[in-house]
């Protein structure tokens, strides 16, 4: 799972000109699930999404979480992460997982998060949105489930096939 982090003051996401998911200060989190992701991959993805300490405390140190700053997620699809570009001119999305997989996972995130006190939005999974957004710093992660590490914090990661 591929899922690119902005820390925001405010974001939203419309289809055909209507807001289906927006958010104040917190996490937009654009996740594209790739082919050989698993149920495991999707909880990674979301415990960090929860404890990621990238909020200022009081001194303006990136030592707080959304958890603690109350702040909220929108969780929006974007297949496209998964997309090769190392040949040719146009993207290969051949590592993209199945739709439907996808999406239920995706859901499996949101609920996750929810369900640990993190209010959650989304955008409309397969629709073609309008993400709008105010970055905050700017500070923009990227969390590849595929280089967690493994439980029992071993330094030795795994490796995402090229």
């Amino acid at each position: 799972m591929i899922c690119v982090v902005q820390r925001v003051r405010s974001a939203a996401v419309e289809v055909e000109g209507v807001t289906v998911g927006e958010i104040g200060v917190g996490l937009l989190a654009l996740v594209a699930v790739v082919e050989g992701d698993d149920v495991g991959d999707a909880a990674h993805v979301a415990e960090r999404l929860r404890h990621l300490r990238i909020f200022a405390d009081e001194e303006g140190r990136m030592n707080l979480s959304v958890e603690d700053v109350a702040g909220s997620v929108l969780l929006v699809s974007q297949f496209t992460l998964a997309g090769d570009v190392r040949r040719g001119r146009r993207p290969s999305f051949s590592d993209a997982a199945d739709p439907e997989l996808a999406r239920r996972y995706l859901e499996l995130m949101a609920n996750d998060i929810e369900s640990n006190g993190v209010p959650v939005r989304s955008g409309e999974f397969g629709a073609h949105m309008a993400v709008t957004l105010v970055n905050d710093g700017p500070v923009t992660l990227i969390i590849d489930s595929a280089r967690k590490r493994p439980v029992g914090g071993d330094a030795q990661m795994s490796e995402r096939k090229p």
